[in-house]
């Protein structure tokens, strides 16, 4: 009889042990960090199709920053890089090396600044290229890492979520003035424990913009507007910002017009009057926001293919050097769900009209999330109605894979908010 005793007493003083790992499991963590990404020496920037412009000066950081979220076996990564946009081959290079997380759960989007390195190797009309191969993969590498030290960093934490209009002036659409979306998305990670319970782990911040304030053309290196949110945010937090764009396509981009609303101030300071306003207006829309304790977590992720009609497009991925390799004339890449606590999250691989955000935003619940140029940079998004109609659509729809890329999208987006669990 004293053998099974010992196996008893063993078994009790063991089930504490495995109640407390449970629910350890079971708590909702948060963590994140960043890392600086500024070439040294500088290099060109890009803002699109065609040679990179020499740069000679900087102004703010290039950085990339992670916000690692988990509960229950689940852990997701939400990665911002200050980039025009960011190619799932750079991004599965960074995803090899983030040995915690499954490769589908790590979102990896671009701000879009259009002052940062070419990031898609765009060949010219002799088939080079001005990307640098050599500080792409340093921020391959400098991406893991700050992934690895959110992980390393996880703690258990608390959300508070909003979606509301931001006021002042951000961003208006160059093509038709009013026919943008207004409204802001901000996920807020508190700490859950300790002494600095309800401090701010970070701030993300969800909104449809393009930061070109600066551009290419003036020889500056820089975040844009990207910048000066980041640095409000720590100012006003003592957390990190992260910014994930959206539905910012055709042609939603910073509303930097002087007060006449004619020319455009492409100075710093605008830069930093932007991104300051939309801190701010961030900060105050989570504010009053309720703290959701303990919120669920859920990721899914799904392959979509479109057809590759546009010969722009095929060029510059035939003749890139990052190394594509695809099958025939069709893109496939991923699009992710996730619910986190009262908000659902759908990602974008493109630049998608604006129209495209609202209808897909309409079918979500209320705290809807459009991540935009995540997990990849296939080009302008917009439907077959759209698609070469107007002059003023010319370009978007020749960088753009095809005619039917807005409404395989919408279809596939649709069908995968009505099969996933409501938040």
């Amino acid at each position: 009889m004293k053998a099974p005793m010992r196996t008893l007493t063993a078994m009790l003083l063991t089930l504490p042990l495995l109640c407390g790992f449970a629910a350890a499991q079971d708590t909702f963590r948060a963590g994140a960090a960043w890392r600086n990404i500024t070439p040294d020496p500088l290099l060109p920037v890009s803002g699109g199709v065609g040679k990179p412009n020499p740069a000679t000066v900087k102004m703010g950081e290039l950085t990339t920053r992670a916000l690692v979220l988990e509960k229950g076996g689940t852990r997701v990564a939400i990665v911002s890089v200050d980039n025009l946009g960011w190619p799932a081959v750079l991004g599965d290079k960074t995803r090899a090396k983030v040995p915690g997380i499954p490769p589908e759960n790590i979102l990896i989007g671009a701000t879009h600044t259009h002052s940062a390195p070419d990031a898609y190797g765009f060949p010219d009309m002799s088939g080079q290229h001005g990307a640098d191969l050599d500080y792409l993969n340093r921020v391959c590498d400098l991406m893991a890492e700050a992934i690895n030290e959110a992980v390393d960093s996880l703690r258990p934490a608390s959300l508070k979520i909003a979606v509301d209009r931001a006021k002042g002036k951000i961003a208006y659409n160059y093509y038709a003035p009013q026919l943008y979306d207004p409204r802001c998305g901000v996920i807020q990670a508190l700490a859950a424990d300790g002494d600095d319970k309800g401090k701010v782990i970070a701030t993300l911040v969800n909104y449809a913009t393009h930061p070109e304030v600066i551009g290419n053309d003036q020889g500056i290196l820089s975040p844009d507007l990207c910048g000066p949110l980041y640095d409000r945010i720590a100012e006003k937090t003592g957390g990190m910002g992260i910014f994930m764009n959206s539905a910012q396509g055709g042609m939603v981009t910073a509303d930097c017009r002087d007060d006449n609303g004619g020319k455009d101030i492409q100075t710093w300071e605008e830069c930093v009057r932007i991104g300051t306003l939309m801190a701010d207006e961030a900060l105050r829309i989570v504010a009053e926001a309720p703290v959701q304790e303990n919120p669920n977590l859920y990721c899914a992720a799904r392959p979509v293919s479109f057809p590759m009609d546009s010969p722009l497009l095929k060029a510059v991925i035939g003749m890139s050097p990052l190394g594509y390799n695809l099958p025939g004339d069709e893109f496939t890449t991923r699009v992710n769900l996730l619910n986190i606590g009262t908000a659902q999250v759908l990602t974008i691989p493109g630049e998608a009209l604006p129209n495209i955000g609202y209808y897909i935003k309409r079918h979500m619940p209320r705290n809807a999330f459009l991540f935009g140029l995540t997990n990849d940079a296939i080009g302008y998004m917009l439907t077959s109605v759209d698609w070469m109609s107007f002059d003023r659509y010319d370009y978007i729809s020749e960088t753009s894979l095809g005619e039917k890329t807005g409404d395989i999208y919408i279809e596939a987006a649709l069908k995968f908010i009505g099969e996933s669990p409501k938040p």
